[in-house]
């Protein structure tokens, strides 16, 4: 493989530079019926509820609450990472629905065993694509 293709394929993901990309993936995460990614208001116990459900009848909302984007084995917050996001909000880079994301929202693919804190492996996500 080419320096240039190896360069290319280790920039920022272009959903991280692309305004109008990362709104139509993010506004798709939220419609589609398996991710349900949100809530819009952290304040929504409404969401929270419902989020609670998927976990099983006696998780409660605030348990719910724990298993948010912030612990999620797509949730890139590397330091490379970093500098592909603006410098306000407590946001990364989710590799799974491919758009940036707030550390307190959650969605239904949520899986267990991040953040991803290392360059290293943020690598890695981005050269098997994600």
């Amino acid at each position: 493989m080419s320096w240039e293709i190896i360069l290319k394929e280790l920039a920022c993901p272009r959903a991280t530079q692309d305004l109008k990309l990362n709104t139509k993936n993010r506004n798709a995460a939220i419609k589609a019926k398996h991710i349900q990614y949100g809530p819009l208001n952290l304040s929504d116990e409404e969401y929270w509820e419902e989020y609670a459900k998927k976990w099983g009848p006696t998780t409660t909302a605030e348990e719910a609450k724990k298993s948010n984007c912030s612990n999620c084995i797509a949730f890139d917050v590397s330091p490379r990472m970093k500098k592909c996001m603006p410098l306000e909000g407590d946001l990364g880079y989710c590799w799974m629905h491919d758009f940036k994301c707030h550390k307190d929202r959650t969605c239904y693919t949520w899986a267990a065993g991040g953040p991803i804190d290392d360059d290293k492996t943020s690598k890695e996500n981005q050269m098997r694509g994600g």
